[in-house]
This record gives structure tokens, C-alpha cells and sequence, in this order.
């Protein structure tokens, strides 16, 4: 979508307007689901342009030198951007039932209360108490390693990520990769391409697949192909903290 687009004023009738039914059954066909356009052009310039604020953020990553990959990303103090703090609030209660729905289907724990204040205080009370949320930078020839962000024992098994840079006219490359560990059969990978203001929610760690003994769990993995020119940010919301 162009500038001109029209989307709700606040950040929050965004995220409920998004077609919730059609995410979940993605989730469960998929591992992840694309959510439609959350943020206008002049947002997500003005999220990106944060990454050149160094006090916004508590630590910056440099992929190559921990082999994870090339490129950089900086974790947000817990002073987050209001546009950050609304959209992590209001997907919280809308990704919750999906969450609830895996553990039961799986027979494991669901510890997950309410309302994101009071998850996160649990969080803090595991010794996992330093903010999660990441905006992201690659240029040409980088790229991320598949991996999991999994911080710590305190676990929600669905995260959010937002292109903010156009494809195709701030950059080409760059697809969002996802592998999936299928119970006794090969690894199944997907990509999406991620636009400008849009949001695709993905699998953490794992999820629910149906087997001949009921539900089994399959291992999920996601990164980042190669960025081929310009440069490409992204913003992550994650919904545990970390250690």
C-alpha cells in the first residue's frame, strides 16, 4: 500500500481490525500468517530513523562477530517508542488464545495470565528482566542465520515482525525464511516478503502437528535471506523478556 492509505487512527483498532480468523488457521497450517498493513510509511520511517539513536537502545549486536549471520540489530530499552509499546500491548491479547490453544493440544503448561503487564512481572520474577523488542538493520550481502529467541525458561510461543523499508525500491532480497522440523519426514522451509508497514506473527520456538498419535511437536527455526541491495530494517516484538 502507498502513503495515502487509510488505516484507523490508533494502534490498537489496527492490530483487532486485522482478520484474526484467517491468522489463526495460517498459524496452524503454517507456523506463521501474514497480518495486512499495521503501520503507514511515514511510521515506519520514523521507527526505523531510531536505530541512529544510540540511547534508545540497551545493547547492539553485531551478527558476523557472533556467527549468526551479517548485519546489525539493537534490543530497545524497556523505555519503548509509544508506536512499540502499543503494538506489543494490543497483539498480546489477541495472539493469547492461539497460545493457550497449542499448550492444551501439546499437554504442556499455558502460564501465560491475562494481560502482558502481568506476564511480563513474571518474567522479571524468573531472573528474565531486560527488554526483548528489536529493530533490525541489513544492507547489501547481509543476512540472519536461522535460529530461535528463546531467552530464557519463560516462553510465548508466538512473536510479531514488521517490515519497515519498502522491497523492491529500498531493497531487494531479504526474504523472511522459516524452516519447520516435520515429525519423521524432511524439513519443510517457507519465505515471505515482507512490506513496508506490514506484520507477519511467527512460531518461537514450536508448534502443534496433528500425528497418528495425536498432536506432536515440530521444531521451527526463522532468518533471513540475503540482502542483495539497499537496506532493509525491521521491527520485532517479542512478548517474554530476556535473561
Amino acid at each position: 500500500m502507498n502513503g495515502t492509505a487509510h488505516l484507523p487512527p490508533r494502534i490498537g483498532h489496527r492490530v483487532a481490525e486485522c482478520d484474526w480468523s484467517t491468522i489463526t488457521d495460517e498459524l496452524d497450517e503454517y507456523g506463521n500468517a501474514p497480518t495486512g498493513q499495521l503501520l503507514t510509511p511515514a511510521e515506519c520511517r520514523e521507527i526505523a530513523n531510531l536505530y541512529d539513536e544510540p540511547d534508545r537502545f540497551r545493547s547492539t549486536v553485531d551478527m558476523a562477530r557472533h556467527r549468526f549471520g551479517s548485519g546489525q540489530y539493537r534490543y530497545f530499552t524497556h523505555e519503548l517508542p509509544d508506536t512499540v509499546a502499543e503494538l506489543r500491548a494490543a497483539f498480546y491479547p489477541r495472539l493469547l488464545p492461539v497460545a493457550r490453544d497449542w499448550a492444551e493440544r501439546l499437554g504442556t503448561s499455558a502460564p501465560w495470565p491475562d494481560s502482558l503487564a502481568e506476564w511480563v512481572a513474571l518474567c522479571h520474577g524468573a531472573g528474565q528482566a531486560r527488554s526483548a523488542q528489536i529493530l533490525l538493520r541489513y544492507g547489501p550481502g547481509d543476512w540472519n542465520a536461522l535460529h530461535r529467541d528463546v531467552f530464557g525458561e519463560m516462553l510465548f510461543p508466538l512473536q510479531v515482525v514488521i517490515g519497515l523499508d519498502a522491497p523492491e525500491v529500498d531493497f531487494t532480497g531479504g526474504e523472511f525464511i522459516m524452516t519447520e522440523q516435520r515429525p519423521r519426514a524432511q524439513s519443510r522451509g517457507s519465505s515471505r516478503t515482507l512490506l513496508q508497514g506490514h506484520g507477519l506473527v511467527f512460531t518461537t520456538r514450536d508448534r502443534p502437528v496433528a500425528s497418528r498419535r495425536g498432536w506432536s511437536t515440530a521444531p521451527m527455526r526463522h532468518g533471513v535471506s540475503t540482502v542483495r541491495s539497499g537496506r532493509r530494517h525491521t521491527l520485532g516484538l517479542v512478548f517474554h523478556d530476556a535473561a
